[in-house]
């Protein structure tokens, strides 16, 4: 078996980045699960329906230079902003 200088095995030099790279692949394997994922293209089943509505229009306005809405209430900060506690 070969040994450094001071009489320590060389495989306890190689211990320490051999155990992070195990403890970080047994970490990701855990977090990740790719072996245990669900494929949602494929084991899902959705069943396709036409889109149902109607083409109807409604409030159009045309030529208008009025460019606020009705009713707001941007001017008065009292009846806008509730007070907390």
């Amino acid at each position: 078996m070969a040994t450094s200088g001071d009489s320590a095995p060389i495989w306890l030099l190689a211990a320490g980045p051999a155990g992070a790279v195990a403890t970080y692949w047994s970490l990701y394997r855990y977090y990740r699960n790719n072996d245990k994922s669900h494929a949602f293209e494929r084991d899902t089943l959705i069943k396709a329906q036409p889109v149902e509505g109607s083409e109807e229009k409604v409030d159009h306005i045309s030529r208008t230079r009025d460019s606020d809405i009705d009713g707001d209430n941007s001017e008065d900060h009292r009846e806008r902003v509730e007070r907390l506690g």
